[in-house]
């Protein structure tokens, strides 16, 4: 269906500079998209040019916008910038998260804070940032984790602040639905990026390996299609969450 293709649509992607999010902001200017890549602090901005400068060559078109999405005026900012920028929104994918693996008694009231401000606060906002600007049959997707379909310890604000975006999803894919646009979520397994490291131990992440179908972390590369298919030919999906992890958890 012409109308489900990538080319010509605007894409925001919520730390769209590196890692999963520089992949799908890449996958999708190539297949020409323009795309919103959005990063989060200056560290990041070297990789946020980096990716605009390969959507460019690729054919798509793209620019960099830094914000801190835990807060709202900066998620305002950056989606009133895509408009002004390219005049409409048809996806916005967000990739933002952190990882906290902590014993519960040793969790800190400001980690707490944290983690529910990267991984639920700023999905609520970008989700309806999203729902008040994205034209008809307009696609939102966001990345959760598979370990909410695990009953495993040390991960409660990390797992605990990404479960709310479940209801958030359903609602939302309730109200924007008269409006034919879709609201999903893809909830990958550990993933072998820089994102997962610093918080396990060797023996850890040999375990994680351990629990996929091949004795491996999930590849960015293979989760990129999967938000490309809900982007595109997988429109009527809404209101769901898709486990992506090679048998490493189900539900």
């Amino acid at each position: 269906m012409a109308t489900q293709m990538l080319k010509g649509k605007v894409v925001v992607v919520g730390a769209g500079a590196k890692n999963l999010g520089g992949l799908i902001s890449r996958t999708f200017g190539a297949d020409g998209a323009s795309v919103v890549v959005h990063y989060n602090s200056n560290a990041t901005k070297v990789s946020a040019d980096e990716t605009v400068k390969t959507v460019k060559a690729s054919g798509g078109d793209a620019f960099a916008i830094q914000g801190d999405l835990t807060k709202v005026s900066d998620v305002v900012k950056l989606f009133d910038e895509a408009v002004k920028r390219y005049g409409r929104l048809d996806i916005a994918v967000n990739t933002v998260g952190k990882v906290l693996k902590k014993p519960f008694v040793e969790t800190t009231e400001k980690e707490y804070d944290e983690m529910f401000a990267i991984n639920a606060k700023a999905a609520y906002f970008f989700i309806k940032e999203s729902g008040k600007r994205m034209n008809e049959g307009g696609k939102i997707i966001t990345i959760l984790t598979s370990l909410l379909a695990a009953f495993t310890g040390l991960y409660s604000t990390y797992a605990g602040a990404k479960a709310p975006v479940e209801h958030f999803t359903r609602a939302a894919a309730k109200e924007f639905g008269p409006r034919g646009i879709s609201v999903t979520n893809v909830a990958p397994g550990p993933m072998d990026t820089p994102f997962f490291y610093p918080v396990e131990s060797p023996d850890a992440i040999a375990y994680h390996k351990s629990q996929s179908m091949n004795g491996k972390l999930t590849d960015i590369k293979d989760i990129v299609p999967i938000v490309k298919f809900l982007a595109t030919d997988g429109w009527w999906i809404t209101g769901q969450t898709i486990f992506a992890n090679g048998g490493y958890t189900t539900r």
